[in-house]
């Protein structure tokens, strides 16, 4: 397992329709820079969703916080806001066009879930995503023959490609030490 060292991002908004597609953009640049391309339509969704839940329902104001956090094995984005009360998750009604955006957010995450923070004076909505582990290093198809043949090949001219298969090779002509 390759050791990742934490990695933190932190952006402070008002939760407006156009201050989320920024948001929604700085999220992906980060996870770009980061090397988590994978996790760019995934988070950039889930953290959309819930920018949108503080934008339609959070009071006093609609100040929060979205921090990115790569652990590991996980990354963990969070919206904090002002507003102590949690949201519910609503029975989702196919032909609804809102109300669909916890809903979401499970669906795309690994876990997500809500606290109140202890303070009351807000809260804390997350979700998580697996970081995808880099892939082994795909063994050489000559691990296993030849990776240890000791002796040249058959030829003796390594200067020049083989011939095609069937086909004779002729002497080289023989060179003049006169030059022409």
């Amino acid at each position: 397992m390759i050791s990742r060292p934490s990695r933190h991002c932190t952006v402070e908004l008002q939760a407006l329709p156009s201050r989320i597609g920024q948001v929604r953009r700085i999220v992906s640049a980060q996870l770009r820079y980061w090397h988590l391309d994978p996790l760019i339509d995934p988070a950039a969704l889930a953290v959309t969703e819930l920018l949108a839940n503080v934008h339609r329902h959070a009071q006093p104001d609609k100040q929060c916080t979205v921090e990115i956090v790569l652990m590991l094995d996980r990354l963990t984005v969070s919206v904090r806001d002002h507003d102590p009360r949690l949201p519910h998750v609503p029975e989702c009604d196919l032909m609804a066009t809102h109300g669909r955006g916890l809903a979401l957010v499970a669906a795309v995450s690994q876990s997500w879930g809500m606290h109140a923070r202890d303070d009351g004076s807000g809260k804390v909505v997350w979700f998580s995503l697996a970081v995808p582990q880099p892939a082994t290093p795909a063994k050489s198809p000559f691990a296993a023959h030849g990776a240890a043949r000791t002796a040249p090949p058959d030829r003796t001219d390594l200067s020049r490609p083989a011939p095609p298969a069937g086909v004779r090779e002729r002497a080289p002509a023989a060179r003049s030490a006169v030059p022409n």
